[in-house]
């Protein structure tokens, strides 16, 4: 009585096994990241401030962060986009607008991740930007100047926001890379479903809905794969139990 009660308990086991590792991950979708002004859960802002206004319906940011988005020298970080020389204004609106992407989207969850920062739990790497959006920054940024190509680390903060390392080595230039950021050049187009829009018309409603769907649901695949070696170790068992 006690073999066909365990061969039970084991086909049980396998099936929940399987079913967990292929649930879809609803919990990367609609989400806001722990960070530093984020807020807890989405919800419609129907103020936020100009190029942040396409996420009002659904958005991880307040009327506040959105306003301060749009400064020179904003409360958020007090990044000083002008250290080398005024910023070209075409080239500015790219690094307002993804701004208002990364603290108002909440179709970024697949690209979350723990970080153990005084300043945030979470945060969001590798990101596939749409090359259009990507084509567009580097082109309107091209006659724009900065002197570093890392903007996460080696600022002198001293004046109380960012400026050039005080070291003859650092020129500014025109040298424009991915090492300030946290997306990455995206193979695909916009409309693809496939990579993250950082402009898009909220009248045509928000594309990268969509993308934030695909990668959930890819990596529910990517689950059932790490499950693998599991399911076979107890198929094993239940093959020599029946046996």
């Amino acid at each position: 009585m006690a073999w066909p009660m365990t061969t039970q308990l084991l086909l049980l086991l396998v099936w929940g096994v399987t079913v967990w590792a292929a649930r879809a991950r609803t919990d990367l979708l609609n989400v806001c990241m722990d960070a530093k002004h984020h807020k807890e859960k989405p919800s419609p802002e129907d103020k936020l401030h100009m190029q942040c206004s396409p996420w009002k319906k659904n958005a991880c940011c307040s009327v506040n962060t959105s306003e301060e988005a749009h400064k020179d020298i904003s409360n958020l970080y007090k990044f000083n986009w002008d250290h080398c020389g005024q910023m070209e204004p075409a080239c500015k609106r790219h690094f307002i607008q993804d701004t208002c992407l990364y603290e108002c989207s909440p179709n970024l969850g697949p690209w979350i991740q723990q970080v153990d920062q005084s300043w945030r739990k979470e945060r969001i790497l590798d990101v596939p930007l749409c090359k259009e959006d990507c084509q567009s920054w580097w082109e309107d940024c091209r006659s724009s100047y900065t002197c570093k190509s890392n903007w996460h680390k080696g600022w002198n903060w001293t004046s109380g926001s960012n400026q050039c390392p005080c070291r003859s080595s650092y020129t500014c230039k025109s040298n424009w890379h991915k090492g300030w950021n946290w997306t990455s050049v995206s193979q695909y187009s916009r409309g693809s479903g496939r990579c993250i829009q950082m402009w898009f018309d909220p009248a045509q409603g928000n594309p990268n809905e969509e993308v934030a769907r695909f990668y959930a649901e890819a990596m529910s695949g990517a689950g059932l794969c790490e499950a693998w070696p599991l399911l076979l170790g107890l198929a094993l068992m239940l093959l020599q139990l029946l046996s």
